[in-house]
């Protein structure tokens, strides 16, 4: 079994990975947003924001979460200008040294698309990779760097993470009312949860981020975990994964049932989105439920969704009567549209 991802603790690893890297993030941004008042800013910004969700960053996969979080950033103020995402690329190639796979977990988007960027992006650059190389250092060189404002952003850190906890404890609190312990624990619920049909995501997010091989208890009996290689089930009575048949360029999803006391567990993997998704809902007849969701760090645009309390036994019976006409799984991405279901023959499988 493969160990328990560590934790950075809050406090003083913070404020050593800030001086560690503010040289260095504050170069990239420089890049980025080609102003030096902006880069800083861009930066400021990252750490904050870091700051206040830095006790669920995995010791071993930091730089990946700042560098999305810092890139990512700048990209959501300049929406809808292609030509930033472009540079965006031609820098994390040029200057990151990244591969074109990396690139694509960090954007969220198909290796194909990061290659096409590239290709743009450096024409429109003008230079070869040698080249830019070398205009990257002389940038870096000249750039006048301030002090880390270390103390300005673990300040307005804790209070952005103060105010996500307000935010989240009273969710909580809605949800520990009768209905809402209704909507959560009982699977076929048409209430809070099945009224999102209209695509919308739920003010609470299903999707958690794992690390390779974290297991999460998903159901009786049932523990699942993500590797680069797929999704991977340990059920009562079997071992299963589910990695290669599937083009993750193109978007899908598919269903296993599994026995386990209680009723039938229902669970699957979806593929070829591009990001994380918004939700994932299961539908029996009439009722339905919001999925959990795993995605691998860095690898949102596939993972494993699951339903946590099994399906009844009289309720599967009517599923397999409708004939196999019914998608049972819908996948909503991020703007809360479709982007795929499950097969109508999945019960053939």
């Amino acid at each position: 079994m493969p160990p328990t991802p560590h934790v950075l603790p809050i406090g003083h690893d913070f404020a050593t990975y800030a001086r560690t890297h503010w040289s260095r993030l504050v170069v990239t941004a420089r890049l980025l947003t080609d102003d030096d008042g902006a880069a800083e800013e861009l930066v400021r910004r990252t750490l904050v924001r870091m700051c206040a969700r830095w006790r669920r960053v995995p010791r071993d996969d930091v730089d990946f979460h700042v560098r999305r979080c810092l890139v990512q950033g700048h990209l959501r103020r300049l929406r809808g200008r292609r030509a930033a995402r472009r540079r965006a690329v031609v820098v994390l190639r040029v200057q990151e040294g990244l591969a074109d796979a990396e690139i694509a977990q960090l954007l969220g988007c198909s290796v194909g698309a990061v290659r096409a960027h590239a290709q743009h992006g450096l024409k429109a650059a003008g230079a070869d990779p040698g080249r830019l190389r070398e205009e990257y250092a002389r940038v870096a060189r000249d750039l006048v760097l301030s002090e880390v404002p270390l103390a300005d952003v673990q300040a307005r850190g804790r209070v952005r993470r103060r105010r996500r906890l307000a935010v989240a404890a009273a969710v909580c609190a809605a949800l520990l009312t009768p209905a809402g312990l209704l909507a959560a624990d009982r699977f076929g619920d048409g209430g809070a949860q099945g009224r999102a049909a209209d695509g919308a995501r739920p003010a609470t997010s299903p999707v958690r981020v794992v690390a390779p091989g974290e297991r999460v208890t998903a159901g009786p009996g049932v523990r699942v975990w993500l590797t680069a290689d797929g999704g991977h089930w340990s059920v009562p009575v079997a071992f299963a994964g589910d990695a290669g048949d599937h083009p993750r360029d193109r978007p899908g999803v598919t269903l296993r049932v599994d026995t386990v006391k209680g009723g039938f567990f229902l669970s699957g993997l979806f593929h070829g989105l591009n990001g994380e998704p918004g939700r994932v809902e299961v539908r029996a007849g009439d009722r339905r439920v919001t999925a959990k969701v795993l995605v691998l760090a860095g690898s949102s645009g596939w993972g494993v969704w699951y339903a946590t309390t099994p399906l009844p036994v009289e309720e599967m019976k009517t599923v397999l009567a409708a004939g196999g006409d019914e998608r049972l799984v819908t996948v909503y991405d991020a703007s809360g549209k479709v982007a795929a279901r499950s097969a109508r023959d999945w019960w053939r499988t």
